[in-house]
């Protein structure tokens, strides 16, 4: 009889979003702009009924290490790797089978398999029932990988009901692609997700959302969380005439490429888009041609900026800094233009080599990579030598800008143009502007040196 009830013990499943290590050590949780995590609910869809499940967002929660599972899964990006490989060695220490992925861990296996029993490369969807069944025969393989991608027909819906949703400033989270086919030279998405666009069908995002909407959360903001939410037009242009209806407000990122279709943004406006967050990456059309985004104008983002401001929908600009053809001028001129073309907001983020990329392969190649301390891969550390600047002046003209552009004087201005359109993204720039003020104290001991480079690298 005992035999009996052990065979239909449920296995105990665990599935780990680790947070940042240096978030980790200052107990910063639950701060930020969060949004549920969709990867690991999707896996805990697809898996079988005879394993309990649970999942843990350190971003928002703590590891409760006396709950011991079976089994241990554990997604990261690049940032986020130290910290995953912390906690895939403790449970390794317990006796629990770990097996990690997500970007970092398919750009480098070899690396996570020092730290875990197993490493899925790439997408998991057709390869994780495959894995469980090997975990359950004691045959656990180190590395699965798929040899094509999965197909985004019925999708299984996220579950959603293992999160702490309370817990997130935007909780409805919905994804319609996969795939990009510019592949950017910083950017990795294009070699973990293929070079062409996948999309859901659109009456499956549909019910999604519909679902979403008669949850106990209640909400009707909604954010897409795909790369570029118009890579297919035609596609987006019936997803919204679906969308208008439903009366729903939401965001997304997209190419700045929108603008140039009117009756896109048009669409976009009337199915509730208020906000879009654009990679305009760099003002400089040089760099633009470094970054393998030549297809980018410069000389149309005034204009169209412009064009969605006329249909109500804030724009959040993102500007890298550290490309070769960047000098010490960068900083100021950017600043400038992200004024005059009016964004709502901003990112300033530092150019970083994720492994995988081909940025990556390039410094590699060029032995200017300085860091391999993962945890300094958040986009806001230099960690590779920069060529028409020192690793210290890109460091600090980042600072520069993020101070600059988040200045009381300047959000006042921002919020005057902005009190026209529904749905402002002036939280952000509030935000943004304690933050800021929060790293500048931090910095005060520097200032000494700082201020002789803002005063001059303009110049």
């Amino acid at each position: 009889m005992e035999i009996l009830k052990k065979l239909y013990v449920k296995l105990k499943l665990k599935l780990i979003v680790p947070t940042w290590e240096n978030k980790q050590k200052r107990k910063l949780k639950g701060m930020g702009f969060r949004w549920p995590p969709l990867n690991l609910p999707i896996i805990a869809a697809l898996t079988p009924k005879d394993f309990d499940i649970s999942i843990v967002d350190e971003n928002v929660d703590n590891i409760d290490w006396d709950d011991v599972p079976d089994i241990v899964g554990i997604t990261c990006m690049t940032a986020q790797a130290p910290r995953a490989y912390a906690i895939a060695k403790r449970y390794r220490e317990m006796g629990v089978k770990v097996v990690m992925g997500g970007m970092h861990p398919s750009a480098l296996p070899d690396e996570s398999l020092q730290y875990a029993n197993a490493v899925i490369i790439g997408e998991a969807e057709l390869v994780w029932e495959k894995l469980l069944y090997d975990f359950k025969q004691g045959n656990l393989q180190k590395i699965y990988k798929s040899n094509k991608y999965p197909n985004l027909i019925n999708m299984p819906l996220p579950r959603r009901d293992l999160l702490k949703l309370d817990r997130y400033i935007i909780f409805n989270t919905i994804q319609l692609f996969r795939g990009c086919p510019y592949n950017c030279s910083f950017c990795s998405v294009t070699r973990f997700f293929g070079n062409t666009y996948r999309a859901r069908p659109i009456d499956d995002v549909i019910r999604e959302i519909n679902i979403l909407r008669g949850t106990k959360l209640r909400s009707k903001i909604f954010a897409f969380v795909d790369d570029n939410i118009v890579g297919l037009p035609e596609y987006t242009k019936e997803l919204c005439r679906k969308l208008i209806p439903l009366k729903i407000w939401w965001g997304g990122q997209a190419s700045i490429r929108v603008a140039e279709d009117v009756e896109l943004v048009k669409l976009l406006a009337q199915s509730g888009c208020r906000a879009l967050f654009i990679g305009f990456e760099s003002v400089s059309q040089e760099t633009l041609k470094e970054a393998h985004k030549s297809f980018v104008k410069v000389s149309k983002f005034v204009d169209a900026v412009k064009r969605l401001h006329d249909y109500g929908i804030n724009v959040e600009g993102a500007f890298i800094f550290g490309f070769d053809s960047d000098d010490k001028s960068v900083f100021y001129r950017t600043v400038e233009f992200a004024d005059k073309m009016g964004v709502d907001a901003a990112q300033f983020g530092i150019l970083t080599p994720f492994p995988g990329t081909t940025l990556w392969e390039k410094l590699e190649r060029e032995g200017r990579i300085l860091i391999k301390d993962w945890s300094k891969y958040t986009i806001g550390k230099v960690v590779f030598k920069p060529k028409n600047m020192t690793p210290e002046e890109l460091q600090e003209g980042t600072n520069w800008a993020w101070d600059t552009f988040y200045s009381l004087r300047k959000i006042s201005k921002r919020l005057i143009r902005a009190l026209k359109r529904p749905g402002t993204i002036l939280p952000v720039s509030l935000i943004q502007y304690s933050y800021r003020r929060h790293i500048s104290c931090a910095r005060k001991a520097e200032k000494s040196k700082s201020t002789e480079f803002i005063e001059n690298f303009c110049d």
